[in-house]
């Protein structure tokens, strides 16, 4: 099992990552680095929901759960789009 300390190390380097690369208007524009913010701020909301609870309980003034939220921005995001049903073809009699 990971630390806290590794788990927080996570979440900063994910930080890092999406600051060195997503300028608003290039992400504005460039899908597939939504994507790539999207994976990396997955990355921050796991880490945070595996913190232990005693970290959390220390901290009280932060918003720990809106921010483990984060995990979960992939189904606020783009529909995918819809999978064409498929019909039975008649069969040739």
């Amino acid at each position: 099992m990971r630390s806290d300390a590794e788990r927080l190390q996570d979440i900063l380097e994910a930080i890092k990552r999406i600051q060195s690369r997503a300028q608003v208007d290039r992400l504005q524009q460039d899908e597939l680095l939504q994507v790539w913010v999207l994976y990396h701020l997955q990355i921050v909301g796991e880490a945070l929901r595996s913190l232990s609870s005693e970290l959390i309980q220390r901290y009280p003034e932060i918003p720990w759960s809106q921010m483990v939220g984060l995990r979960n921005l992939k189904h606020l995001y783009k529909e995918p789009p819809a999978t064409p049903k498929r019909t039975k073809r008649k069969s040739k009699q």
